[in-house]
C-alpha cells in the first residue's frame, strides 16, 4: 500500500477547510519539500534541541534536563539550530528518547506539515502515541495533522484570503521572514493555481 498523498486526499482536505486546493498544495510544498517519508519509510522529522529542554521542564524532568545539557548539548540546549543532516534526525531522536521518550517525541516536527509533537493534545489526538502512529501511517494522516493545526490556530481565513504573511506568522512563528516563508508560499500558490 502506498503511503503517498493523492490528489483526491488533498482536494478533500482543502474542501473540508473551505479553501482552494492550490492554497493547501502551496503549504504542503513549502513545508515538506517533496515527501513526508524518508527512503527507509520513516517519517521526515526535524529534532529541535531547544524544544527538548522545554519539554523536559514541562514534564518535571529538570534533573534529566540538567544532565542532558552537560552530556548532550547537541540534543538539549537553550539554543536553536545545530540540526545536522536530515538523515541523522531519527538517530538524534532515538538518542534523546533514551533520556525521556515522551519529551523526545514531542520535540520533533513530523511529516509533510512538520507539526511539532507537543501539539498532539491540542490537535485532538487521545495520546502522544496515537499521534506518532498517525505520522508513521501515511501522508494522508500527516496531512490530517497539518489541517488540524491550521484549524486549531485559526489560520483558515489567512489561507482563504491568501494572506501569506499572516499564515506564515501563525504557522511558523515570528521569525518566518528570515526564511522568506511568506514569499515561498505566494510563489507556490501561483504555480498551483495556474
Amino acid at each position: 500500500m502506498s503511503k503517498k498523498l493523492t490528489d483526491a486526499q488533498i482536494a478533500a482536505q482543502a474542501k473540508a477547510l473551505g479553501i482552494e486546493t492550490a492554497c493547501l498544495r502551496a503549504v504542503i510544498e513549502v513545508e515538506c519539500k517533496g515527501s513526508g517519508f524518508n527512503a527507509d519509510e520513516t517519517p521526515v522529522i526535524l529534532f529541535e534541541r531547544h524544544v527538548m529542554r522545554q519539554r523536559l521542564i514541562t514534564h518535571d524532568k529538570s534533573k534529566i534536563c540538567d544532565d542532558m545539557m552537560i552530556q548532550r548539548p547537541d540534543l538539549c540546549s537553550k539554543s536553536t539550530g545545530a540540526y545536522g543532516l536530515y538523515s541523522a534526525q531519527h538517530g538524534r531522536l532515538n538518542a534523546a528518547a533514551q533520556y525521556h521518550r515522551d519529551s523526545a517525541l514531542e520535540s520533533a516536527s513530523w511529516g509533510i506539515g512538520q507539526v511539532m509533537g507537543y501539539h498532539w493534545k491540542a490537535l485532538g489526538y487521545p495520546s502522544l502515541q496515537v499521534f506518532i502512529n498517525a505520522m508513521y501511517k501515511d501522508e494522508a494522516a500527516q496531512l490530517d495533522a497539518m489541517c488540524r493545526y491550521i484549524k486549531v490556530n485559526n489560520l483558515v481565513n489567512a489561507l482563504k484570503n491568501k494572506d501569506w504573511k499572516a499564515f506564515a506568522r501563525g504557522y511558523n512563528g515570528q521569525s518566518y521572514a528570515k526564511n522568506s516563508y511568506d514569499i515561498k508560499l505566494a510563489n507556490a500558490y501561483k504555480k498551483w493555481s495556474q
